[in-house]
Order: structure tokens, then C-alpha cells, then sequence
């Protein structure tokens, strides 16, 4: 296990895998959701569980650039600002809840919530019926809650706010751009609370964000033009099976 301070005796195969992460990040920002459901046990897995996630916390916001770039005339902001205000009050429950527990513990809660979100994931698929439309503050609550600590815990909220966004029966293009908004405003909250209450964003950290940050540009170009041409169904389950495997390595 690696931490923080010692980021750059990381071996060749640990800087495989962080570059591999960003990419994935950037594509996940740009189209193809899920995927970075991989990135959150592998660098738990490199860094530990509170310091992988001051890791990722900067490459998402910088994936989150490119997507709100790509997208920002889609968002419906009715739906966004429905949704925010309960977020919010997830991640102060989970920054309070993460400053309590040690590592090993917030380690199983990551990997809690990608079993948890991986399933939501499977039943939105296969699971979800369209007549669903909970459009009342209850839903929106709910999920806003559960959605902000998930992302402030794990980084792993996409499939839960999905939810969210697919019960209100947006369209493509809607849909991506609101989560981009979404996930944009919300990281940029996340970002003093980490580098002040929890203390794993630093100097270091951040010097390892910037080094990816061509990773996370070409995952973004990935995910708009060339990952249309894989197969959905094969991707989708490949990125569930490794992504459930990782997390079982970081449970146990």
C-alpha cells in the first residue's frame, strides 16, 4: 500500500493503473457511464480508501470541464436544482461519517457502496420500468441524499443519480449534460471540505492529478467519437464483472 507521501515511488505497473483510471474517467465523462465504476477500487486499492479519493476527487473535476464544455447547453436545471440542496446535505453526512472511521473501515464502505451502485446499475437496465415516475420532493430527497454520500464516500453517485434523471424521461442529450452540471458543481463543493476536514488533497496529490491530466483528455475524446463502435452489451458487463471483483479485493 502506498500513501501520499511516497507517491512517486510508485511503480511502473501503479502508473499503468492511474493513467488507465484517468482515461476511463474522462470517457465516462463524455458518454459512456459506468465505467468509472472500475477507477474507484483500483485506486483504493494503490492509495488506501480516504486518500485514493483525494487522488480522483481533481480528475474528476477536470473530466468534469470537458463534459460541462461539451455539454452545458443541454442540462434541464429544474430537474439539477431539485436535486442539489439534498446532495449537499449528503456530503456533509458523509464528511462527518468519514472523519470518524479509520481506513480499513472507509475502505468497506467504498466498496459497499460500488456492490450497492453496480446493482442499481444492473436494475436500471434490465429492471426499470418507464411508467415509474416518482416526480415528488420525496424522490428527489431521497436520492439527492444517498447521491451526495456516495460520491463524497466513494466517488460512485453516476448510478444513483441516473435514477434520478431516467424517472424523468430526459433525453439524450439532456441527460449527459445534466449530469455534467451535476457532478461539476457538486466536485467543485467537495473540494475545499477534502483538502480542509479530511486533509488528503495536497501539493503531492495534486502534482499526481497533473500528470494524468493528457490521460484524462484522451478518455475524453474516447468517449464522445471511438467507444461508440464497442459493442454495449459486451462493454457493459465486462465493466461489471471487473468492477465487482476489484471491490471484493478491497472489502476483504
Amino acid at each position: 500500500m502506498f500513501g501520499l507521501s511516497s507517491s512517486f515511488a510508485l511503480s511502473p505497473i501503479n502508473w499503468l493503473v492511474i493513467f488507465v483510471c484517468a482515461m476511463l474517467i474522462g470517457m465516462s465523462k463524455t458518454g459512456v457511464p459506468g465505467v468509472s465504476m472500475i477507477v474507484v477500487p483500483a485506486l483504493a486499492f494503490i492509495f488506501g480508501g480516504k486518500q485514493s479519493t483525494g487522488i480522483l476527487l481533481p480528475i474528476l473535476i477536470t473530466a468534469d470541464i470537458f463534459a460541462v464544455i461539451y455539454y452545458h447547453r443541454h442540462a434541464n436545471w429544474k430537474h439539477l436544482l431539485r436535486a442539489l440542496p439534498w446532495a449537499f446535505s449528503g456530503l456533509i453526512l458523509a464528511l462527518w461519517i468519514g472523519n470518524e472511521v479509520n481506513d480499513v473501515q472507509f475502505k468497506r464502505m467504498i466498496a459497499i457502496i460500488v456492490f450497492v451502485s453496480i446493482s442499481l446499475m444492473i436494475w436500471k437496465d434490465y429492471g426499470y420500468k418507464k411508467e415509474f415516475t416518482p416526480d415528488r420532493w420525496w424522490f428527489a430527497a431521497l436520492l439527492g441524499i444517498t447521491g451526495g454520500f456516495a460520491t463524497m464516500i466513494g466517488n460512485v453517485a453516476g448510478p444513483i443519480f441516473a435514477i434520478y434523471l431516467l424517472a424523468m424521461h430526459l433525453d439524450k442529450k439532456s441527460y449527459i449534460g445534466t449530469t455534467a452540471w451535476f457532478f461539476f458543481i457538486v466536485n467543485l463543493t467537495k473540494f475545499p471540505l477534502q483538502v480542509l476536514v479530511w486533509k488528503n488533497i495536497t501539493l503531492t496529490s495534486l502534482s499526481v492529478d497533473l500528470m494524468v491530466i493528457p490521460a484524462i483528455a484522451i478518455g475524453a475524446w474516447l468517449g464522445i467519437f471511438a467507444v461508440k463502435r464497442i459493442p454495449e452489451i459486451t462493454y457493459k458487463w465486462l465493466v461489471v464483472v471487473i468492477t465487482v471483483v476489484s471491490a471484493f479485493l478491497i472489502f476483504i
